[in-house]
């Protein structure tokens, strides 16, 4: 249970920023070394999930690939 909240937290921690740079197209203020290396570890764990068939794994870290992916492509469109 607890890891499960803990993933639950982690993974849709990113949504109120999705929001924001999606209604907004502020990027300013984020960094794009840190989400650069977020989404390639988030990348890699999920490949990660993948190969060893767990699927909480795969699905909380495919979850987090597009959002955190999400304000990447928006960092890179709007910087």
């Amino acid at each position: 249970m607890i890891g499960f909240v803990a993933a639950c937290l982690t993974t849709f921690g990113f949504v109120p920023q999705v929001i924001k740079v999606i209604r907004t197209k502020d990027t300013e203020a984020i960094s794009l070394g840190m989400y650069s290396m977020s989404v390639t570890g988030i990348g890699l764990w999920l490949v990660h999930g993948v190969m060893i068939g767990d699927i909480p794994l795969i699905l909380a870290n495919g979850i987090s690939l597009i959002l955190s992916g999400t304000i990447l492509v928006y960092k890179l469109k709007y910087h």
